[in-house]
């Protein structure tokens, strides 16, 4: 099986039948996907399959040989953000983090459609997304800003500078 996620070529062995969501976290190590309630139901585990938002959770590998796929990390980069990605941080759209990049993906795909700032269109285009921080207000107001074009999408400044010595910390497929 092959798959082209965030831009890179992938030469899969996962079985056909196993979820996308377990094909980009375990054999990939895309972990933005997040294992929710893996029924589809929440919309942590969305990302873009060849454009269109799709419930990770709930997608066999062998209904989409030779997609293209994007998560979060392929949207943007710390230097050049999509705008849904600059609104969410500018609007602090974020709290837990748990649902944002399920909500990325759906306000990306939602913007660039054309979605306008247009609140009970954000909340149709985010329906199904949960949020168990409930951050909505917030959600919201980002993709609205981002529809509106109201985002600067250049670099974010870390805002974290390791201690000297500091060991580096990966924990590859967890769950969260």
């Amino acid at each position: 099986m092959n798959l082209t996620v965030n831009g890179v070529e992938a030469r899969l062995v996962s079985p056909p039948l196993a979820s996308l969501l377990h094909v980009l976290r375990e054999e990939l190590g895309v972990t933005s996907p997040k294992a929710g309630c893996q029924q589809g139901g929440c919309g942590a585990c969305t990302v873009l399959v060849d454009g269109e938002p799709r419930r990770s959770c709930l997608v066999p590998l062998a209904t989409i040989e030779g997609a293209r796929v994007t998560t979060v990390e392929g949207l943007g980069r710390p230097d050049d953000l999509a705008p849904v990605q600059a609104a969410f941080h500018e609007g602090y759209a974020a709290q837990c983090g748990f649902c944002t990049s399920g909500m990325l993906i759906a306000a990306h795909a939602y913007v660039e459609r054309g979605g306008t700032d247009e609140r009970g269109a954000i909340l149709e285009a985010l329906g199904g997304h949960i949020c168990r921080c409930t951050g909505y207000a917030k959600i919201v107001a980002a993709v609205s800003a981002a529809a509106r074009g109201d985002v600067a999408t250049q670099a974010v400044e870390a805002s974290y500078e390791p201690v000297p010595g500091e060991p580096e910390v990966l924990v590859k497929g967890s769950p969260a």
